[in-house]
């Protein structure tokens, strides 16, 4: 299943039960799969246009009156486009705003660079009390959205929208705050995000061939971040690679090391966009391009283990 259509699924399952929920999206319900709630809630379900910071108002304002709204836009325009809305109408005011962001990193693909977002998650961590969500697969989406609906408080969401390989099996627990194991090991540490996941499952087979015990560990959510987790499997394994779909400065590398340099540092190598913008072209060949390939992955690991003896 599409992962944008797992979040109209469940948006539509909510919004029945909950006559609180409303979704206001800025031109763009069809790509992000919401366009048939407004068949179904014509008095919940909005289009405001080409105009992200008015919907990012209007949810603030219609917040404060006690609903919960979604906001849904391509990644750049739901971070560094509405940021300022975001900051003060939405999180200094403490309102209860879901901001669901698709299409993150490398997977805008055709849209280019002015629509591929490599520093969303650096734009957003930044702003105090701002939770940030990336699902894995569409498993891991649909067990984590009806926690972070009832979570109050901003919520940022970092939607891949089409279909992706299934990570987790079909009764994964989701628990908000704490990163999900996927694999145990001894050697190194694999923390992992969003469709780099899927990519560090394919290093791993690579890894296992070669004696290379991985653990694999996702970290869904990149803040608030799991400290224990990360602190604890670094100390088990003395050596962490990171994987992200996002610059590697802001991100899932920049979060882990902010950890770990205050509670035990280990020798680390990150895989991700290296402080570039984007481009067009097919998520193969980007992942080509910014080197975020599997194989990537593994010289990532090896070169870890090196320092780390």
């Amino acid at each position: 299943m599409e992962m944008r259509q797992v979040l109209a699924s469940e948006l539509e399952r909510m919004m029945t039960e909950n006559e609180n929920i409303v979704v206001i999206d800025a031109d763009l319900a069809k790509p992000n799969g919401v366009v048939n709630l407004r068949e179904k809630f014509p008095e919940r379900a909005f289009d405001v246009g080409i105009a992200e910071q008015n919907m990012a108002s209007i949810a603030a304002g219609m917040s404060s009156y006690g609903f919960t709204p979604f906001i849904t836009t391509f990644t750049p325009f739901a971070t560094r486009r509405i940021c300022d809305q975001v900051a003060i109408s939405c999180a200094y005011a403490k309102q209860n705003v879901k901001i669901i962001g698709s299409d993150p990193g490398i997977s805008a693909e055709f849209n280019g660079g002015t629509h591929m977002s490599m520093e969303d998650i650096g734009v957003l961590r930044s702003i105090p009390e701002v939770v940030i969500f990336e699902p894995v697969d569409a498993v891991q989406f649909k067990a984590a959205l009806p926690a972070l609906t009832a979570y109050h408080g901003v919520v940022y969401i970092r939607m891949f929208r089409k279909v992706i390989d299934d990570i987790f099996p079909a009764d994964y627990k989701f628990e908000m705050f704490k990163a999900s194991p996927i694999q145990e090991g001894k050697d190194v540490t694999i923390f992992t995000s969003g469709i780099m996941t899927q990519e560090t499952m394919i290093a791993n087979e690579t890894l296992k061939a070669e004696g290379i015990s991985a653990e694999i560990i996702n970290i869904h959510t990149i803040k608030p971040i799991d400290r224990e987790a990360v602190v604890a499997s670094a100390k088990k394994t003395g050596a962490v690679v990171t994987a992200e779909n996002h610059n590697v400065i802001g991100g899932l590398k920049s979060a882990v090391c902010e950890v770990l340099m205050e509670e035990y540092p280990v020798p680390l190598r990150a895989v991700g966009v290296q402080d570039q913008f984007g481009q067009v072209g097919k998520m193969n060949y980007l992942k080509e391009v910014y080197q975020m390939r599997a194989q990537d992955i593994v010289k990532a690991v090896k070169e870890v283990l090196a320092l780390k003896k």
